[in-house]
């Protein structure tokens, strides 16, 4: 699954139609993987959640859309055995109230979970792409105490157990003005934990595309330097994810490339693949 230059092209990371903003079927990410030489593919489109009101959400798949998700990925795999590996994960928050639930998901039928700790809130109210049932989304922090509640929730996350990576872990940085004096404590203590715990950290390649086209220059986005910098001075482990949301992103190696060089520059160990016979 390597290749000469020690990289092995591992993506945990991809998203689906159903979760209204990513385009491009599921065979479609999957024969693009296979073209850019991707050896293991792991689709992990935002959770659903068990609302009980009825609320739906504009940006994750919803529950009675579940099953169609697994069976499609399922086939998938056992269509193309032998060229590339297929896994089953989800893109999950960490909501307290379902921690019990979503621990159960895994075990039933899940290869993996990643945490993108995107809202902070299950709370239902208004909603729009940015406001999951009336939550706070955590890459419009522009206050101390905004990063200070995502560094919270995202620690009680790791905590559990259930998560196998913390997706974008700066999401915090996007729409901050600088790297201050918080956004330095907010990092510190993420990679403390995320090192105690074995918990990789993604370098975020769809960040990489979308903060090189359209972020202000104002802004810090994400891969945040000031983070990753921090990051270089723990024994915490990175994993590099397209965060796919159409077929063409997983055709990016070039980002892949200089993404493991500006890490391992740094002295930061970069994981081919995921721990565990299933995942790697």
């Amino acid at each position: 699954m390597s290749n000469d230059s020690g990289r092995l092209l591992a993506n945990y990371h991809t998203h689906t139609w159903r979760c209204m903003h990513a385009r491009g079927t599921e065979e479609e990410y999957v024969r693009r993987a296979i073209d850019a030489g991707i050896s293991v593919l792991g689709f992990s489109d935002h959770s659903p959640w068990p609302y009980t009101s009825g609320f739906v959400s504009g940006m994750r798949m919803r529950w009675d859309q579940f099953p169609g998700y697994l069976d499609t990925v399922l086939a998938l795999r056992e269509k193309y055995a032998g060229q590339i590996k297929i896994l089953t994960g989800l893109e999950c928050e960490a909501f307290p109230a379902w921690f019990g639930w979503l621990r159960d998901l895994k075990a039933q039928c899940l290869d993996y979970v990643l945490m993108g700790n995107h809202y902070d809130s299950t709370d239902e109210g208004d909603h729009n792409l940015f406001s999951d049932r009336g939550g706070f989304y955590f890459g419009r922090c522009t206050r101390p105490e905004h990063v200070r509640r995502y560094v919270r929730r995202t620690i009680a996350g790791m905590e559990t157990g259930i998560y196998d990576y913390l997706a974008h872990p700066d999401l915090f940085c996007n729409a901050y003005d600088r790297f201050d004096d918080d956004c330095a404590a907010a990092s510190r203590d993420l990679c403390e934990v995320a090192a105690a715990l074995n918990i990789p950290l993604e370098y975020n390649l769809l960040g990489v595309q979308y903060h090189a086209h359209v972020r202000e220059s104002d802004k810090l986005g994400y891969p945040c330097p000031g983070f990753w910098e921090i990051a270089a001075r723990y024994p915490v482990r990175a994993i590099i994810g397209f965060d796919a949301h159409a077929p063409e992103h997983l055709g990016r190696t070039d980002l892949y490339d200089a993404a493991l060089a500006y890490l391992r520059g740094m002295g930061i160990e970069v994981l081919p693949c995921l721990d565990g016979p299933e995942l790697s």
